[in-house]
């Protein structure tokens, strides 16, 4: 088979490998019909990720069909389709059992296209498959589910849930990125008052107002002044950091009110100053995480109620052996205008939720 192979910081090609075979019991083989690039992905080609070896292949979320299982799978069989999650749980340790996958203490967690060949190939190995997999409802096409193996759970789990969003809320999500997104679609499912976004890049804005942020403003152009304005200088309930930057780290913790909530969703790669001399009096509170995907059930069902907007992220298409160059349109953002981009994409009927009789 093929699949995208990292070799090294930037290097990395779209190649010939071994195909995966059933190694545990609990494993299942996927055949890859739908798979996306995430920022992550591009961290690792950077050389940001030192843990992934030479010779891997990349990707962490995928639709596919079950070809094959191990003798301990339960829950999907051959002729199944699936969403593969980025998340990995075994099930058994102290984290699985408290629903904590992310920190899978028994071989899971996040190990595609980490630790283990991934999914940007045409076949995938899946360990822990009674976990890790999640059968398909037809009311969900492949463009939108594959939307729900990392990027809406982590925007809800880690942005949404994690600062505790409620009913009034002013709630600012600072990058509007893919990530940032689907944070505004899911806060506002809470019933805030308001969501503001806030970006440097005026594509990027717009797409904002179009998933529900009530206001927008350039990162460049002091942002600290509009949200007092708009909270009558108290500042936001919810800040959801969904960059992964020294200054948009600290632009959330000067933008926070006493007693609000401080979500950092993004991926960090240098350090950020925490400015305790400000907040220690305020009595903020600070989340960080890695996403558990213990929502992606939920999502799915809203998915197929079509409560969220999933296809709206999907701004180009590739057929899957173009794995370079949707990694070009994805990697160049800011020239390309790219949200999420979707390989493979095969036909699939898609049965609706609720037939007409």
């Amino acid at each position: 088979m093929k699949g995208y192979v990292f070799h090294g910081p930037g290097q990395s090609a779209w190649e010939e490998v071994p195909d995966p075979a059933v190694e545990e019991p609990g494993d299942a083989i996927v055949r890859v019909d739908a798979v996306t690039i995430c920022g992550t992905d591009l961290h690792i080609l950077k050389g940001d990720v030192p843990e992934v070896r030479p010779g891997t292949v990349l990707g962490h979320e995928a639709v596919g069909e079950i070809v094959e299982t191990g003798g301990d799978v339960r829950t999907v069989r051959p002729g199944d389709r699936v969403l593969v999650s980025c998340i990995s749980a075994c099930g058994r340790c102290g984290y699985c059992r408290e629903g904590v996958y992310g920190q899978c203490r028994g071989g899971g967690g996040w190990i595609l296209g980490h630790l283990v060949d991934g999914t940007q190939a045409e076949y995938v190995r899946v360990p822990y498959a009674d976990l890790s997999v999640h059968p398909l409802p037809g009311a969900v096409a492949s463009e939108d589910a594959v939307l729900l193996a990392d990027v809406f759970p982590t925007a809800y789990e880690v942005g949404a849930l994690n600062g505790r969003v409620c009913p009034g809320d002013t709630v600012v999500v600072v990058g509007a990125g893919p990530v940032g997104l689907a944070a505004i679609a899911t806060a506002r499912l809470f019933g805030p008052e308001r969501v503001v976004a806030v970006d440097v890049a005026a594509s990027r804005l717009q797409a904002a107002k179009e998933f529900g942020a009530e206001a927008v403003a350039d990162a460049g152009e002091g942002p600290e002044q509009l949200i007092a304005d708009l909270t009558g200088g108290l500042g936001a309930d919810v800040v959801i950091e969904a960059v992964g930057l020294p200054g948009t780290f600290e632009l959330c913790a000067r933008v926070v009110r006493p007693g609000g909530h401080l979500a950092n969703v993004g991926v960090h790669g240098a350090p950020a100053t925490l400015h305790l001399e400000d907040l220690w009096a305020k009595n903020v509170t600070i989340t960080t995480g890695l996403v558990d995907t213990r929502s992606t059930p939920t999502l799915l069902r809203m998915a197929a109620a079509g409560r969220l907007p999933t296809r709206r992220l999907v701004t180009h298409t590739f057929p899957l052996d173009h794995m370079q160059e949707a990694y070009d349109v994805f990697g160049n953002a800011a020239e390309t205008g790219a949200l999420k981009v979707v390989l493979g994409v095969p036909q699939h009927e898609v049965v609706p939720a609720h037939p007409t009789v």
